[in-house]
């Protein structure tokens, strides 16, 4: 069991922000079939977790503006622990999750409404566990039946994912902890992977994108992990080229790249690293030029990501190093698209680079907080898209401040084209960190793997 103390100070923070008759109800997933008589493995809710530090299914908790906690899991049952496993119980948990009272999860139903009762505001996660909307309904509907006895029913309902996302998106030094760990055994895997690829090859093996997947997996498990952050991207040549490729059967050819983007996840926190890396050990004159670019513009998005900052910085300096290196490899033409500006301004580089540079990391891969700046959220930015020719609106970018977690991922994939050179043709290569906001400025957690060239090359000897 996890640090209760940490748990029970992020529910106190949450209860004072609900209002002294506000009320908040946070259930955790549910259990998904995936065939006859068989689950997928399950994983929490985040939010849920984030507030209990509990695992089990079947469980929802409910806090109340003066910070009593109320936990509704499932009762001890013999029976069904023999063939699932032994549960916390209803008995035990106020001692162990450091909540107020828990009650057996078969009374959900009956409790709930006298908990609504006489409250002024109803906080939940909006969208986010489909039919909790009507729940919650059925439960204001009893509340309502009461009324000429003297019940008040709540006449506000609002989204708890806003303060929760607020709270998520700076993390403690307890956090922070457990990602480096999860940073270090995904560096472990992608290293394994890496000598994997070159050890084979040399020994003649038929080796498919699945056996890369394979060592991922055990590394991860090794460093004790509890399962991967995401379904890993393992791509062999041209399926680099594919943004959400999965791990699949295709051949991993001497000559060619491969792209792995895997991270494990460790108590409830992911991690996130792309590596690419040339299958044999040992780069091609264009796949280094290309690979080399894409660090350079890392660098320069590493460089624009600290305290001051805002979130599309490390973008905007990712986007003009590449806009300029595509024009010096000549995969855009200089005649037909202007000077590096231009390829900015008219967003020529699309072609090659389609997604942003980062994104907000923590419980989810790609985590909760808002990318706009809360105190500039009314001011409205309108510009025309210069490929689709559509008004985009939007708002200025969130202020990066010590404790953020972001990624930082620039990208190039180039498919065969009539006026694409050849030499460059089926190849994408992504390197992703992730990467702590300091004091200072940011700290890159997932570094144990190599990211230069010749560093690469060298491991895969």
């Amino acid at each position: 069991m996890n640090d209760t103390s940490i748990y029970a100070a992020r529910r106190a923070r949450l209860a004072a922000q609900l209002g002294p008759d506000g009320i908040a109800i946070v259930p955790t997933a549910l259990e998904r079939p995936r065939n006859r008589d068989s689950d997928f493995l399950f994983r929490h809710d985040s939010y849920f977790y984030y507030l209990t530090g509990f695992t089990e299914p079947n469980a929802w908790l409910v806090l109340a503006g003066d910070g009593r906690a109320t936990l509704f899991c499932q009762p001890k049952d013999v029976e069904r622990e023999i063939w699932d496993g032994l549960r916390l119980g209803p008995e035990a948990a106020p001692e162990a999750l450091k909540v107020d009272e828990a009650i057996s999860v078969a009374e959900l139903d009956t409790r709930l409404p006298r908990l609504l009762e006489n409250r002024e505001t109803v906080w939940f996660p909006f969208a986010t566990h489909t039919g909790l909307e009507t729940r919650i309904d059925g439960w204001l509907s009893k509340v309502r039946s009461r009324v000429r006895m003297g019940a008040l029913v709540p006449e506000q309902q609002r989204d708890l994912c806003g303060p929760l996302d607020e709270m998520r998106l700076v993390k403690d030094a307890h956090e922070i902890d457990v990602m480096r760990r999860a940073a270090q055994i995904s560096a472990d895997a992608h290293i394994r992977a890496m000598q994997a690829s070159a050890r084979l090859l040399r020994q003649g093996v038929d080796l498919r994108e699945y056996h890369l997947d394979a060592e991922l997996l055990h590394a991860f498990r090794m460093g004790g992990s509890q399962y991967p952050a995401y379904s890993s991207i393992v791509a062999a040549g041209g399926n680099a080229c594919v943004l959400h490729y999965r791990a699949d059967a295709a051949p991993v050819r001497d000559g060619e790249l491969v792209l792995i983007d895997a991270g494990c996840e460790l108590d409830g926190y992911a991690s996130d690293i792309t590596r690419t890396f040339p299958a044999n050990g040992r780069f091609t004159g264009p796949q280094r030029a290309l690979y080399d670019l894409v660090l350079q513009s890392q660098y320069a998005a590493v460089e624009a990501t600290r305290p001051g900052a805002r979130f599309n910085d490390p973008h905007e300096a990712t986007v003009k190093v590449l806009s300029q290196g595509l024009l010096d490899l000549k995969l855009l033409d200089a005649d037909k698209v202007g000077g590096v500006q231009d390829v900015i301004e008219k967003r020529a580089y699309f072609r090659y680079y389609m997604h942003r540079t980062g994104h907000w990391l923590g419980m989810d891969v790609h985590d909760c907080g808002s990318y706009v700046e809360p105190s500039e959220a009314q001011t409205l930015i309108e510009r025309r898209d210069p490929l689709s020719g559509e008004i985009v609106k939007s708002r200025p970018s969130r202020i990066l401040r010590p404790g953020m977690v972001t990624t930082i991922e620039p990208g190039l994939y180039v498919r065969p084209g009539d006026d694409v050179p050849e030499a460059f043709w089926n190849i994408g290569i992504r390197i992703e960190d992730d990467a702590v906001l300091t004091e200072t400025g940011c700290e890159l957690i997932t570094r144990g793997v190599p990211v230069e060239g010749d560093a690469i090359e060298a491991l895969m000897k």
